[in-house]
């Protein structure tokens, strides 16, 4: 997801207490960093922040980090923010370097409308793929799980073997998530793709060491 350039965009993040600037410094140490042990929640692909941000607020016990790494899109979700709250946190960084930011203290991967990468050459790119679980394997703190939706059709196929391939058993999944059993909190691109009456695709897996 990209936006066009957002004028005075380093300022307007230079000035946010939400946007951690230095994430690599905190790896093993994020819950010295938000002061507690509730679990943690991580979003890659955060977008605008909408759905992190209403999770944060609902969910006062749970850490949130979201995770962006198009500064244009980042500034929209640091302006959103009315109140700065002390269990979010953003994070600029390109997901390929996850590993040097989170060393076994994740309970949570959320992976919500990732760009599908449609060609075959670019399938290592999906934040689904083999490459990027094995990326995450280090990350969880003890049980593994993912949270996945997706109006792309192909990627939660995709998904879904790279999931099982890797040792995860898929507890929940729905092919229209929206007529089964709508979500209390969506994203920017949900609302855009169920208003025009698109399946919303959707998979919880679980993974034990």
């Amino acid at each position: 997801m990209r936006l066009r350039n957002v004028k005075n965009k380093e300022e307007i993040l230079s000035n946010s207490n939400t946007l951690v600037t230095d994430p690599f410094s905190y790896k093993g140490r994020w819950h010295s960093f938000f002061q507690n042990n509730h679990p943690i929640f991580i979003e890659i692909g955060m977008g605008k922040g909408k759905f992190i941000t209403e999770n944060a607020k609902m969910y006062p016990n749970i850490n949130f980090i979201g995770i962006e790494k198009y500064d244009s899109v980042i500034v929209r979700a640091v302006e959103k923010i009315e109140e700065v709250l002390p269990n979010l946190v953003f994070i600029r960084m390109d997901a390929s370097s996850i590993q040097e930011v989170f060393d076994h203290e994740i309970s949570k991967i959320y992976l919500n409308f990732s760009d599908p990468w449609p060609k075959k050459r670019h399938a290592l790119r999906r934040l689904s793929s083999p490459l990027f679980l094995e990326k995450y394997e280090t990350l969880f703190q003890d049980q593994k799980e993912i949270e996945m939706r997706t109006d792309d059709k192909d990627l939660y196929e995709y998904s879904l073997v790279s999931f099982k391939e890797a040792g995860y058993t898929l507890k929940e999944i729905s092919l229209n998530l929206h007529q089964e059993n709508p979500p209390l909190v969506t994203t920017e691109y949900e609302d855009k793709f169920s208003e025009r009456g698109n399946p919303i695709y959707y998979v919880l897996c679980q993974k034990k060491d």
